[in-house]
Order: structure tokens, then sequence, then C-alpha cells
């Protein structure tokens, strides 16, 4: 492999480890190591880094948030406040 890939390699260990999990790569870019571009493609998806992924994962969090404060708003553990506590 060419020293400008095993630099890059180096200096990015998150492609190193995507390069090991999927060893196709070595020898694409043994063979045209001008598809560095199309690896740098591939391991934004697979590490979920591209704007669709990202938007998907924020509207996940927010439906998780508004469940949550559902739940909360119909109070099932605390009771009226009316009421007094429930005798030990």
């Amino acid at each position: 492999m060419r020293n400008d890939i095993n630099m890059v390699l180096r200096s990015q260990p998150e492609i190193k480890q995507f390069i090991r999990q999927h060893p196709y790569w070595y020898r694409k870019l043994s063979r045209d190591p001008y598809q560095l571009q199309q690896l740098q493609v591939e391991v934004n998806q697979f590490y979920g880094r591209t704007f669709p992924q990202r938007m998907e994962k924020i509207q996940n969090n927010l439906q998780l948030a508004m469940m949550l404060i559902q739940m909360l708003q119909m109070n099932p553990f605390g009771g009226n406040q009316d009421q007094p506590p429930p005798m030990e």
C-alpha cells in the first residue's frame, strides 16, 4: 500500500478500524488509491455521520423526550396532592 494511504490510516484510527472490519478495502486501495474519498464516505455512513442519519437520531431523541414528558404528565406514581400519603 502506498505511503500516503498508510499515513492517512495512522492519523485517523477510525478509518483504520473500519478497514480492519472490512478487509476488501485493503485490496481496493492497493489497486486504486484514489478511492480514498469513497472510503471516507463509507466510513461516515458506517459510523452514522451523514446528515440524514444525524437528523434521524435527533428525531428519535425528541420522540423519546416527548414520551417521557407525557408519562410524567400522567403522574402515575405521585397520586393526587389533595390525598394524604399512604400509611405504612
